[in-house]
């Protein structure tokens, strides 16, 4: 099936998408925003096997500032439909946020990419394939460490069958994650996984999108090119705690963009906004209120307006 009923059915207190648009070759793209729609639009684009409920936090952070922010699922995760084709790359994704844009008006956007979806943002801007304000990277650069990427392909790979229960997904996300508390209430878990027709829980993606072959090397090439293309005011967040983009790797990014700026957050690991929402919220929105400042509005910061939000114990996932 390519719609987001082929891992099964969705469990109850999964939140409805507030928004859908139409991507490219027949894909639906499912959306949450916040804040107001007059002001500067900000697009935060989730890591592979996440879904848009990783951004809340930011999301409403960003929305409190006056910002127009909108989280959406990339095809084959979350609520977006499944590609027909099968076809998960940066191409694809590139064009599915081309869509997004362009259904919401054309305004040029801030793109903000975490992993994944920092992957797309730079190939979207590096290749002039998107016009936008700003650029905001999150834990993700030209050159990634094979280690923390294989764990996270590990992660991924594991239970290819399905969880029998809520608990055992917690458990898996616990050792995954052994910097953070292991989750209580399952409740929680509901965004990330599916009830199959086999009674087993599957996660919240396309299994062809694991599958799919991964050629780093062409990846990192592109990328530094991309890197030394980009022209518009630039924001690099690491985890301090990252196994995937080491210090070595971001500085790396620096020399290629060295007009870019850049921030550690000490104590996050690879998902900087599930780990500290509060220091990377307000980080974004300090760069953003210098960079694509809010007309007529001050410019409150994360901490000011919603206290630290641990974001959605479940989406600890993600691929480069």
């Amino acid at each position: 099936m390519t719609g987001p009923t082929g891992a099964g059915r969705r469990l109850a207190g999964t939140p409805d998408p507030m928004h859908h648009w139409a991507g490219s070759a027949g894909v639906t793209i499912a959306g949450d925003s916040w804040g107001d729609p007059e002001g500067p639009l900000v697009l935060l684009q989730h890591g592979g096997g996440q879904t848009r409920h990783a951004w809340k936090g930011a999301g409403e952070s960003l929305g409190a500032a006056g910002y127009h922010a909108v989280a959406f699922d990339a095809r084959g995760h979350g609520d977006s439909t499944w590609a027909p084709d099968g076809l998960y790359g940066q191409d694809p994704m590139v064009e599915d946020l081309r869509c997004v844009i362009a259904a919401l008006g054309g305004k040029r956007p801030v793109l903000v990419g975490a992993s994944m979806g920092g992957g797309t943002s730079l190939v979207a801007l590096g290749e002039d394939r998107v016009d936008a304000t700003a650029l905001v990277l999150v834990d993700i650069g030209p050159r990634i460490e094979p280690e923390g990427a294989a764990k996270i392909q590990a992660f991924m790979n594991q239970k290819p069958d399905g969880f029998e229960s809520l608990d055992e997904v917690a458990q898996a996300i616990a050792n995954y994650q052994p910097h953070r508390s292991r989750v209580r209430n399952l409740d929680g878990l509901a965004k990330n996984v599916r009830l199959g027709e086999d009674g087993r829980y599957h996660w919240h993606w396309d299994p062809r999108f694991r599958t799919g072959h991964r050629d780093f090397e062409a990846r990192r090439i592109r990328l530094e090119a991309c890197a030394r293309n980009l022209k518009l005011p630039t924001l690099l967040v690491r985890g301090g705690l990252s196994d995937v983009l080491s210090e070595e790797g971001a500085q790396a990014f620096l020399e290629m963009c060295p007009h870019s700026e850049y921030v550690n957050v000490t104590g996050a690991g690879h998902m900087v906004a599930g780990d500290r929402n509060d220091i990377f919220a307000d980080a974004v929105i300090e760069f953003l209120g210098r960079t694509v400042p809010v007309h007529g509005q001050p410019v409150a910061l994360a901490h000011e307006t919603h206290p630290h939000h641990e974001g959605p114990i479940g989406d600890v996932l993600d691929v480069p």
